[in-house]
């Protein structure tokens, strides 16, 4: 091979000592953080934390009743056959069903037996506590009535459930031993970065505890399992048996737990995914001190800012959660929050994009108030809120906006949209509930912006620019004046007939 007229062999020793004298540098080579900090240490780094990982054996028992069994005539030939086939399937005996009266009703020659019929499932935990709090994934243990954690020792205990967290797939057990246990702590997995160590410990395929080793691939990502996604990304072996098991740093911290693995084969492909301990840990010791979760409730509907929503809000950049709804009942709503509100801190902490703001409010306590800080027509400003409590499943929030009584004017054509005035014929036609108000699309260019939106006829257009609109002439008046202003987008608070709401940005180009 040749490289500037020269053989690669000439330039490769030169080479290799200008990146070992990079690595040594940065403290990768020679005497060896990297070394400390990387596989020389997995081994006694197992060996301190092994005992704190235990399995979890959950089992559901229900009573079920049988299928009525067939009746065949005395002597039929097929009867023995009949009778051997239903025996294999667990349904009893027909003969001593046929002379047992106790297993019918009377009158009832159609013989019923009640059974249990039992399922069970494996997963992992570990103990966080030495009196024998065992945290696990809710999944794990399902709505099992029977629970035993199992030691690395062999050693097995009767576990009773103290909580339980679908939002974020946890759950914390209680096992009363003789003796203290062996626990580990939590650690920070702020402080991850992509690239530092990890081990799991769990028990893949129910083969007992084993380790795998790993990096942390990426953190935050979303893989929309629920409104708190924020899964910490490792290519450490994580299998079938593995949830609920810790993801360990170097220092034998708890920075993980090991929820699920993106896999086309349903085994590890590299590919896995844990909940963080920051996001863990406040629902851990809410669950242990409540028996329940008790988040942050804002009383919000959020959606996502795009570029040309943001073009649209003079943000000069995507930012922030946009809000699309607010809540009569809801702590925003004496706050001074408004729909066209652009949330883009929250007691002190940034909101990126609208799926951190869930998870930043839902880890502050119900009752605490807080700053928010909004853009509200380009101008920043600050609201103090005092949060409410959101509890599990409730809390679905629909915005109430209530512009003016529209004017009921001829079809107009704007932006790619035949709009006209609500009328009553208007609401028959698209279903459209009393309490919206604005102007309703009535047909939608199949090749213009707003078709590309995904707006649709029966829709109704509520505000335009953040001002709310009455008829086809308000929408026209806007769209002239955004152009004015140098707006490349309109911004459109669009309404389906059932009266929920969004956001759409459509480019006025």
């Amino acid at each position: 091979m040749i490289e500037n007229g020269r053989s690669l062999s000439s330039v490769a020793p030169r080479w290799r000592r200008s990146v070992a004298a990079a690595l040594i540098g940065a403290g990768l080579l020679g005497v060896g953080p990297a070394v400390a900090k990387g596989p020389a240490r997995l081994a006694a780094l197992a060996a301190a934390v092994t005992d704190a990982v235990v399995n979890i054996s959950a089992s559901t028992t229900v009573e079920t009743r049988n299928r009525t069994l067939p009746q065949l005539p005395p002597g039929t030939p097929f009867e023995d056959l009949f009778e051997d086939f239903f025996n294999r399937r667990g349904q009893g005996n027909r003969n001593e069903g046929n002379r047992n009266e106790g297993n019918r009703s009377e009158g009832d020659s159609s013989p019923r037996q009640q059974q249990q019929r039992r399922s069970s499932s494996l997963g992992s935990g570990f103990v966080i506590d030495a009196s024998g709090i065992v945290v696990t994934n809710n999944h794990v243990i399902g709505e099992a009535n029977d629970i035993s954690v199992i030691f690395h020792d062999g050693s097995k205990l009767k576990a009773e459930i103290i909580g339980k967290d679908t939002k974020l797939d946890l759950a914390v057990l209680r096992v009363k031993p003789e003796k203290p246990l062996k626990s580990v702590p939590f650690g920070d997995s702020e402080k991850m970065r992509p690239g530092d160590w990890v081990i799991a410990i769990g028990n893949p395929f129910g083969l007992g505890g084993s380790v795998s080793a790993g990096i942390v691939s990426a953190s935050g990502r979303n893989i929309e399992s629920g409104p708190y996604d924020n899964y910490i990304q490792t290519d450490a072996a994580i299998n079938k048996g593995n949830s609920g098991g810790p993801l360990f740093n170097m220092s034998g911290e708890v920075i993980g737990i090991n929820t699920a693995i993106l896999s086309p084969t349903g085994g590890s492909v590299g590919i896995g995914f844990a909940v963080p301990s920051a996001s863990a840990k406040p629902v851990v010791d809410q669950l242990r001190e409540f028996g329940e979760t008790r988040r942050g409730w804002l009383g919000v509907r959020i959606q996502n800012v795009d570029d040309s929503t943001a073009e649209a809000l003079g943000l000069g950049r995507a930012k922030g959660a946009l809000v699309a709804g607010v809540d009569d009942k809801g702590p925003a709503k004496p706050a001074g929050l408004e729909v066209g509100d652009v949330i883009t801190r929250f007691d002190g902490r940034e909101v990126r994009e609208s799926r951190d703001l869930p998870r930043i409010v839902a880890s502050t306590p119900g009752g605490r108030s807080g700053d928010v800080t909004i853009v509200r027509k380009g101008q920043e400003s600050t609201r103090q809120v005092t949060l409410g409590r959101l509890e599990d499943g409730e809390k679905t929030q629909q915005a109430a906006v209530t512009p003016p009584q529209p004017d009921v004017s001829p079809t107009r054509r704007v932006l790619g949209l035949e709009l006209s005035g609500v009328s009553d014929e208007l609401r028959r036609r698209y279903s459209i509930k009393d309490s919206v108000k604005g102007v309703v699309v009535t047909r939608v260019d199949p090749n213009s912006a707003a078709a590309d939106k995904r707006i649709q006829a029966g829709e109704v257009i509520v505000e335009v620019g953040q001002e709310a609109v009455g008829s086809p002439a308000d929408i026209s008046r806007r769209v002239d004046s955004l152009k004015k202003d140098g707006r490349k987008s309109a911004l459109l608070l669009v309404s389906n007939p059932q009266g929920e709401v969004r956001f759409v940005a459509i480019s006025m180009e």
